[in-house]
C-alpha cells in the first residue's frame, strides 16, 4: 500500500491537496472520498485514522483524503466549491493517476466532514454512489449552532480578541496542527456565532441564504443511499441532527440506515468499544454493497 499527495486545485495563492492511499496494483478500484472534521475551521487531510484507512484499503477501496479551504478566512460557498472540485478531479484525473474507477465513488466523513458528505449527496454531480456520515449534521442554521451552546458555555469564555488572534486573513486549507484555532471555534459556540462566521450570512435576517447549505432541506428521491452513525450522548453535534436526516431520507423514500451508539459521544469510533467496532463492520458492508 502506498500514499501519494497531489494538488487537486489552486485557489489564488492557496494550493489544496489530497492524499491518495491505494494498493500497489494496476486494476481500477472504487474510491472513498474521506472528508475530515474540525467544524470547517480546523483539521486536515492527515486526520484520517490509520486503522480505519487500513481497513478501507484491505476491503478493496482506494481512499482519497481531501483538504478544503477553512473558515473563517474562506466562507462556506467557496468550501462547497472545493468539495465539488475534489470529486471532479477524482473522476477526471483519478483513472490515470491512481487507477480510480470513476463510476464507483462514495463519500465518508466525520463531524463537519459528515456534514460535507451529506452536502455531496445533492451538490456534487454525478452524485456519489453512497454516503457514510459519522456524527454529521443536516441543518447548520438551527439553534444548536446559532445560539450559545450550554455545554461549551460551561468553559471559561474566550475573549473576542483572543479568538480573532487564533485565525488570520490569508486563505488556508490545512491548519497544520494549529490548536489555537480551536479557541476560535469555542468562541463561536459560546456566542452562537458559528453560522455567521463560517457562511458569511446571518441566520436571523437571511434565513433563506442557508437553504442551499442544509442537506436536510435538499433531500429528494434521487439522493444517494446513506448510512448515518451517531452517539446519543454527543455533546458537540446533537444526536437529533442525524435523527432529522433519517426522517427526511425516509420521507423521500431514500435507501438509508441509521446506527445509534448508545451512550456514545462525539468521536465514538475512536473508542475501540465493541459497539464502535461492530458499527465500523457495518460501514464496510454498506460500502461493499453499493460500490462492489
Amino acid at each position: 500500500m502506498r500514499k501519494h499527495t497531489y494538488i487537486y486545485k489552486t485557489a489564488g495563492q492557496c494550493d489544496i491537496r489530497a492524499d491518495v492511499y491505494t494498493a500497489d496494483e494496476g486494476r481500477p478500484r472504487p474510491v472513498l472520498v474521506w472528508i475530515h472534521g474540525g467544524a470547517l475551521i480546523g483539521g486536515s487531510r492527515g486526520n484520517l485514522p490509520p486503522n480505519q484507512g487500513d481497513r478501507y484499503l484491505d476491503a478493496g477501496f482506494t481512499v482519497v483524503s481531501i483538504d478544503y479551504r477553512l473558515a473563517p478566512e474562506t466562507n462556506l460557498p467557496a468550501i462547497i466549491e472545493d468539495l465539488r472540485d475534489s470529486f471532479r478531479w477524482i473522476r477526471e484525473a483519478g483513472p490515470d493517476l491512481f487507477h480510480a474507477d470513476p463510476a464507483r465513488v462514495a463519500a465518508v466523513g466525520h463531524s463537519a466532514g459528515g456534514y460535507l458528505t451529506l452536502m455531496s449527496g445533492f451538490c456534487v454531480e454525478p452524485r456519489p454512489n453512497a454516503l457514510v456520515s459519522f456524527y454529521g449534521y443536516g441543518d447548520i442554521a438551527g439553534a444548536w449552532y446559532s445560539r450559545p451552546d450550554p455545554f461549551y458555555c460551561r468553559q471559561p469564555m474566550v475573549p473576542p480578541e483572543e479568538a480573532r488572534r487564533a485565525v488570520g486573513q490569508a486563505c488556508i486549507s490545512d491548519d497544520s496542527g494549529n490548536r489555537d484555532r480551536w479557541r476560535f471555534y469555542l468562541y463561536c459556540r459560546q456566542r452562537g456565532l458559528w453560522p455567521r462566521e463560517v457562511s458569511g450570512f446571518d441566520p436571523d435576517t437571511e434565513p433563506e441564504a442557508f437553504i442551499p447549505f442544509c442537506p436536510v432541506r435538499n433531500i429528494t428521491p434521487d439522493y444517494p443511499p446513506t448510512l448515518l452513525l451517531h452517539g446519543d450522548n454527543d455533546t458537540d453535534v446533537p444526536y437529533e441532527q442525524s435523527v432529522i436526516m433519517a426522517e427526511g431520507l425516509a420521507s423521500a423514500g431514500v435507501e438509508h440506515e441509521f446506527i445509534t451508539i448508545r451512550g456514545g459521544g462525539h468521536g465514538f469510533d475512536g473508542s475501540g468499544s465493541p459497539e464502535a467496532s461492530a458499527a465500523f463492520e457495518r460501514v464496510l458492508a454498506f460500502l461493499r454493497a453499493h460500490l462492489g
